[in-house]
């Protein structure tokens, strides 16, 4: 028998992303004390390229709670998007639509920001671990995992987390019978570049155009990050510089708007697909972030709901902890869920009307091209758009 290093703590977190490092932060905060374990070392996790568009609410959050206000600094502040097809292009402006804005701001910096909080706060945050392996999540829940130093760890806590990834290992602690999966995976994907080139605008341009969707975005002055469709199964390869901006201004270019070009320095194929795995809690297991839903990136909805995951999480602990009561224990996964099929609908509903079906017919088009109209020309579909995209309010 292996002989372990025995450790106590009160929620044990598994996946150092930012969910688990967000909850491990708030719960501090309340003076509970955590433990976060991670397969991958911080400097990979750093070096992830993931999206960065923040709504109201996780600012405020990353702000409020003393993890950093460099999102405020260093982040871009958009107060609308851009809605392009026909070769024209539509403003969606949040402020006047619903007073809300969101921040371009890279996951890869969220991380940061709430790793060195963490470590500022002393927090018991692992990383590199390797054999984990989570059990008797029903009552009284230990993680079993050995260091990067080779050593053999129990891990004994009150309640534990999963916040893992897509991948996550602790979804599968829930038994078969007490859970379901749902799954959608979508015939196309999306061709990401960063390019070293100046702004093409100062708001994010999603297009539509009979070629297929297209995502102008921005990473820095002078770094951009753009998306356009693709098959799922394309090859990197087979695109060099001048191919990529042909098919970029193709559906984007047009009425005395261009792009600036510059030297791709970054290629990457994104499949879409959509999941969720219901309850989000199973006896003292409880599920966040990507270990419980992924969404397509279409309404910039995935680290905003692991966010609002964590938080709700954290406030459940809290009262817990503070008085006893299990009732928002209770509610969690519920309350989390109805938050989740929104946000899964909102990003269908984003997708399918931007981009382009492999099989779609003329009227499938027209279609299209009418629901867009549709949208654009109503305060009401404008209002909407803008609130989904922003960030709905907490119950």
């Amino acid at each position: 028998m292996t002989q372990r290093t025995t450790v106590k703590t009160q929620v044990a977190i598994i996946g150092a992303g930012p969910a688990g490092l967000m909850l491990s932060h708030l719960l501090a905060t309340a003076g509970i004390t955590s433990t976060v374990i991670e397969l991958r070392s911080r400097e990979e996790i750093h070096r992830t390229v993931r999206a960065g568009i923040l709504e109201h609410g996780t600012v405020n959050l990353l702000v409020d709670s003393g993890v950093s206000d460099r999102v405020l600094r260093e982040g871009d502040k958009h107060d609308g998007i851009e809605l392009r097809f026909n070769g024209e292009s539509h403003r969606i402006d949040f402020k006047d639509l619903v007073g809300e804005a969101v921040w371009l701001y890279p996951q890869t910096d969220v991380f940061a920001d709430l790793a060195a909080r963490r470590e500022a706060d002393g927090g018991d945050v692992r990383y590199g671990v390797t054999d984990v392996s989570a059990e008797d999540v029903e009552t009284n829940p230990r993680v079993l995992f050995t260091d990067v130093d080779g050593t053999d760890w129990e891990l004994q806590a009150e309640f534990l987390v999963g916040a893992d990834g897509s991948r996550s290992h602790c979804r599968s602690r829930i038994p078969e019978a007490a859970r379901r999966r749902y799954f959608h995976e979508y015939p196309f994907a999306w061709f990401g570049i960063l390019a070293e080139a100046p702004h093409s605008s100062p708001e994010l341009i999603y297009a539509n155009s009979p070629h297929g969707f297209a995502l102008i975005s921005q990473r820095t002055e002078t770094v951009q990050r753009m998306y356009f469709q693709c098959d799922p199964a394309e090859n990197l390869a087979g695109w060099d510089d001048d191919r990529i901006w042909a098919e970029l201004r193709r559906r984007v270019n047009g009425n005395g708007f261009e792009l600036k070009e510059g030297p791709v320095i970054d290629k990457v194929v994104l499949p879409f697909r959509s999941f969720v795995q219901e309850p989000m809690r199973h006896g003292k297991l409880f599920l966040a972030g990507d270990a419980a839903h992924t969404v397509p990136p279409t309404g910039a909805k995935g680290l905003n709901l692991a966010i609002h995951d964590v938080k709700v999480l954290f406030e459940a602990f809290e009262s817990f902890f503070r008085s006893g009561s299990t009732a928002l224990l209770d509610g969690y996964s519920g309350g989390a869920l109805d938050r989740v099929w929104k946000a899964q609908h909102f990003s269908y509903w984003m997708t399918s009307m931007l981009h382009q079906l492999p099989a779609a017919d003329d009227f499938e088009r027209s279609r299209q091209l009418g629901e867009l109209r549709s949208v654009v020309s109503s305060r009401h579909g404008r209002a909407y758009l803008a609130e989904a995209y922003t960030g709905w309010p907490s119950a």
